[in-house]
C-alpha cells in the first residue's frame, strides 16, 4: 500500500548526503515536470547512484568539463545530458558543493499527465511503459538540456521539482549492479529500485560495441 503523498518539495540538506543515502531515500518520491500544457508527475521506482570522481561509471570521474560542470555545484539541481546523439536523461546532483556525486533517474509510474506523456512516447504499448527506463521518462516527461542545472528545491510550480511524495519502506527496496555499466564501475550494487514495481527497467550487463571493420 503507497502512503498519502506529501506536496512539499524536498528540501536542500535532503540531497546533501551521501549519494547511497539519497538514492535509496529517493525511491516513492515524486517528480513533477510543469509544461505549457500541465504537469505531468512520476512516482520514483529506479535510480542508480554515481559516485562522483571516485566512481568510473561517474561522468565525473575524469574531473570537471563543460557538460559536467552542473555536477560539481550545490545540490539539489538537476544535471541533465544528451546521450547516443538520441537520447535525454537526468541526474539530480548530491553531497557537499565540488563533490560531484548524483543520481540517474531511471524509471517511474505516471501518476499525474499520463495524458501528456503518451503523447510523447507514442511506442509505448501501455502505461507501465511510459517513463520505464532513463531516456523513456525524460522523453515522457519532455526532460532537455534546457533543463540543465534547474533547481528542483525551489518550488513545486518550477519547470521540474521533487516533492516529498511517498517514500518506500526499507524492506520494499532492492538493489544490484548498475545497467550497461562497464569495468570496476560495474560491480557496485548501486542501482535501487521498487520490489515488484511493474515499471523498473530490466537490468542490463555492459555489452563492449563492436568496432567497425
Amino acid at each position: 500500500m503507497i502512503a498519502a503523498t506529501d506536496r512539499t518539495p524536498l528540501a536542500r540538506e535532503f540531497f546533501d548526503r551521501p549519494v547511497l543515502d539519497v538514492a535509496r531515500d529517493l525511491l516513492g518520491r515524486s517528480l513533477v515536470r510543469n509544461t505549457p500544457d500541465g504537469p505531468i508527475e512520476v512516482r520514483l521506482t529506479e535510480v542508480e547512484a554515481y559516485d562522483g570522481e571516485r566512481d568510473p561509471g561517474s561522468h565525473a570521474y575524469r574531473g570537471r568539463t563543460p557538460r559536467n560542470d552542473v555536477m560539481f555545484g550545490p545540490p539539489g539541481h538537476a544535471y541533465v545530458y544528451f546521450t547516443y546523439g538520441m537520447w535525454h536523461c537526468m541526474n539530480v546532483v548530491c553531497g557537499p558543493e565540488g563533490k560531484a556525486s548524483g543520481v540517474l533517474i531511471r524509471a517511474g509510474a505516471i501518476t499525474e499527465g499520463a495524458d501528456l506523456a503518451r503523447k510523447r512516447r507514442l511506442s509505448a504499448r501501455n502505461d507501465k511503459e511510459l517513463a520505464k527506463g532513463p531516456a523513456r521518462l525524460a522523453t515522457a516527461l519532455d526532460i532537455d538540456r534546457n533543463l540543465n542545472g534547474t533547481d528542483l528545491c525551489a518550488s513545486s510550480q518550477a519547470p521540474l521539482s521533487l516533492l516529498k511524495g511517498a517514500p518506500c519502506r526499507p524492506d520494499q527496496v532492492l538493489s544490484g549492479p548498475r545497467t550497461g555499466v562497464a569495468g570496476e564501475g560495474g560491480v557496485h550494487p548501486w542501482r535501487f529500485w521498487v520490489d515488484g514495481d511493474p515499471t523498473v527497467s530490466p537490468y542490463r550487463p555492459h555489452t563492449p560495441r563492436k568496432r567497425r571493420t
